[in-house]
């Protein structure tokens, strides 16, 4: 399997070489290492959106746009090949990131290269590369001393690493988020004890909210996207169809905390996202095609009429 660092490279090369189309900036730290400011203090665009999402997955992911004929919003079409990988071995924001006074979770494949979650045991998935990639949702830039931390958790020189940003209410950001829709049930499965190597592809559309200015409000409604706006299909290979006895949990509907829109959720647990029920974080309808035996199933529903009420 090619390196996933390696794979995200090009999307950031292609990122670097196109930045004034792309309405981005690049930004040299005095460490050496590069600051992709996709919308802390750029507008952003689109494309950088779709590149910023495909270098999460580490290259295995391909991002194109459509428009979502019952909210009249654009949406995003996520095709992903070997999705356990590509998902939750780079995509996932895992990795909690903290120095003077800044915090974020960190995506992207150099948490491929760090290493510090157990998921990496369960994928048998490791990595060697002299180039990091790494993805920050934030609102700021991470500080120098972040930078250097990372780039040695990596194992590579702080020349040779390259972090992407954009917030939540950017463009390229809720983008980005939308686009975490096949992992958001990949990682569901994994949760709930499936072997996720078992995923052979993965396909999903989630329409792209309205923009807010207000990153609160920007996060839940990217969240209500994927909990009650996107569809999703999965194709496996499971000789003992496993995966029958899980699917009804796959959906966002099988969550005791179904129906509240996000934010309204949160308040109610006074911001404390731990206490979310984390079944509820899962797409909205969930479609299975185990190719063994050819059982094809869908289930969960779209609740379009609520993401009308808190968009519009």
């Amino acid at each position: 399997m090619k390196s996933l660092n390696e794979g995200a490279f090009k999307c950031v090369e292609e990122m670097i070489s196109k930045a004034w189309e792309l309405e981005i900036s690049i930004v040299k730290v005095g460490n050496g290492a590069t600051l992709i400011d996709a919308g802390v203090h750029s507008v952003g665009s689109y494309e950088a959106g779709r590149l910023f999402a495909e270098a999460c997955m580490g290259g295995l992911g391909n991002i194109t746009f459509g428009h979502d004929p019952e909210l009249l919003v654009p949406s995003v079409i996520v095709k992903v090949s070997s999705p356990a990988v590509a998902c939750l071995g780079s995509q996932y924001a895992g990795w909690a990131l903290e120095s003077e006074g800044y915090f974020a979770l960190g995506s992207g494949p150099a948490r491929s290269l760090y290493r510090g979650e157990a998921l990496y045991e369960k994928l048998g998935y490791d990595e060697v590369s002299s180039v990091a990639v790494l993805a920050l949702e934030s609102s700021s830039f991470p500080p120098e001393s972040l930078l250097d931390y990372v780039a040695s958790r990596c194992g590579v020189d702080p020349q040779r690493l390259y972090v992407l940003v954009a917030p939540t209410h950017s463009l390229v950001g809720s983008i980005q988020v939308v686009s975490r829709v096949v992992e958001t049930g990949i990682h569901k499965m994994f949760e709930l004890g499936y072997d996720v190597l078992k995923v052979q592809h993965g396909f999903g559309v989630c329409p792209i909210p309205p923009l807010p200015n207000d990153p609160m409000i920007a996060m839940g409604r990217t969240n209500d996207a994927v909990l009650y706006g996107s569809r999703v299909w999965y194709t496996l290979h499971d000789e003992k169809s496993e995966i029958d006895t899980l699917i009804d949990k796959l959906p966002s509907d099988s969550s005791r905390d179904y129906g509240l829109p996000f934010s309204d959720l949160f308040r109610k647990y006074n911001f404390d996202f731990y206490q979310v029920d984390p079944l509820l974080f899962s797409p909205a309808c969930v479609t299975i095609n185990n190719v063994i035996n050819g059982n094809y199933r869908s289930v969960g529903r779209k609740n379009i009429d609520l993401l009308k009420r808190e968009w519009f």
